[in-house]
């Protein structure tokens, strides 16, 4: 480790083993944990962002907790959710995350403009005003517990669809995923979501956070069998996740603030058939070039020759890639669909995460995500083929398979 740490920072080495999913005989791993206790998990010599960072993680650990609070109100009479033109579903959650979120960024770095999902046209139409006000002042900092309704609709519209014009030139900007796995968010308590947030700077994403408010503990290296049976058992006290570049992938619990700082590493495995899988629910396994040669299952109890273990996720991008970049899947692989864009805020975060535990992003041909092809809104990417994500030994094989097999798909 080149990480540097105070005197006053607690630390604690320990090694751990990674279990196969579909039997109990460890893999071998490189994979260590480091406990650090301290606001951010390396010294701000060694972060060009830290203060950029130590801003993000505090944003988006209000944003869980409104998230958690609109989630309980759902579930009450006065609970509401709606579905856009897209069909896709929307509530006085991602609302009020977006709301928040561009608030205190604009207040703290105000010449960093924002690229986020939500407008405000959707809550004006809806007549929501209130509930994403009352949501946002919850959270908001003590000086700013006045902010108006118009204080909150311009917020949000300052991440909204052509609100900033980029152009041809390097940017830096933030990205922003509210609420990523919406559809979770109103499933249910054991149902993941992620709140996800990015820095670009001309073209690289140089830090990211992701917050998983249900991410359950406890059950990393059980079987996915297990993980079913056992799930309504275990504790789900969340999860937040933070990258910055050169400094590594670390997560805490949620919501004890003063919980102690862990490393994460991608999972060491090496062969395409013993890898944990994950994909898009909105996609099939016979839907991806690999199903050639592999069939799937979830059950790892009767997984056999030729057949690779699906790992069970729920929606949205960003949990896929936080479940590889904490060693608890091996690959993430999403077929690009003509009548359907790919958005820059459902992977941006979740690149740096993958990046610094050691994973690699690629689209199917080997190349980087370009987050600057949509030169004026930087708001939608278009890899070639799709997006895939693996611990990085596992990523020349699958592109290679892809390649040679996506012509009988």
């Amino acid at each position: 480790m080149d990480l540097l740490y105070t005197a006053s920072s607690f630390l604690a080495l320990r090694s751990t083993h990674t279990l196969r999913s579909r039997s109990i005989t460890p893999l071998p791993t490189r994979r260590r944990l480091l406990d650090v206790r301290a606001s951010l998990p390396f010294l701000i010599q060694k972060g060009k962002y830290y203060r950029e960072l130590e801003a993000a993680v505090d944003v988006v650990e209000r944003a869980c907790r409104l998230c958690v609070d609109v989630k309980s109100s759902l579930f009450s009479s006065d609970g509401r959710s709606f579905e856009k033109n897209d069909q896709t579903p929307v509530t006085v959650a991602d609302f009020g995350v977006q709301a928040l979120v561009s608030l205190e960024l604009g207040k703290l770095f105000p010449s960093i403009p924002l690229v986020a999902e939500e407008d405000s046209s959707f809550i004006r139409s809806n007549n929501l005003e209130d509930s994403v006000v009352n949501a946002v002042t919850d959270k908001a900092s003590v000086e700013d517990k006045y902010w108006t309704h118009d204080d909150v609709l311009k917020a949000i519209d300052r991440g909204g669809k052509g609100a900033f014009v980029f152009g041809t030139k390097p940017a830096t900007y933030w990205v922003l995923d509210p609420i990523d796995g919406t559809r979770g968010f109103l499933k249910g308590n054991d149902a993941l979501y992620v709140v996800g947030l990015a820095l670009v700077v001309e073209g690289d994403v140089v830090l990211g956070v992701m917050g998983c408010p249900n991410w359950h503990y406890g059950f990393s290296s059980e079987s996915t069998t297990e993980v079913q049976k056992n799930r309504e058992d275990l504790s789900a006290s969340g999860i937040i996740m933070v990258a910055h570049i050169g400094c590594g992938t670390w997560t805490k619990r949620l919501p004890n603030m003063l919980d102690s700082w862990t490393r994460c590493f991608v999972d060491d495995c090496c062969l395409v058939h013993m890898a944990r899988f994950c994909i898009p629910e909105s996609q099939t396994w016979e839907s991806l070039p690999l199903s050639a040669t592999f069939t799937a299952t979830a059950n790892a109890n009767t997984i056999k020759d030729n057949q690779i273990l699906l790992f069970p996720a729920c929606c949205g991008s960003l949990c896929k890639y936080l479940m590889v970049a904490s060693g608890r899947t091996s690959v993430f692989v999403l077929r690009a669909k003509m009548q359907k864009t790919i958005k820059a805020w459902d992977h941006a975060v979740g690149m740096i995460c993958v990046h610094e535990a050691g994973g690699k992003v690629s689209d199917w041909k080997g190349s980087q995500l370009d987050l600057a092809a949509d030169k004026d809104g930087r708001r939608i990417i278009f890899p070639s083929g799709g997006v895939l994500v693996t611990n990085g030994n596992l990523h020349n094989e699958i592109l290679e398979m892809i390649s040679s097999l996506s012509s009988t798909v």
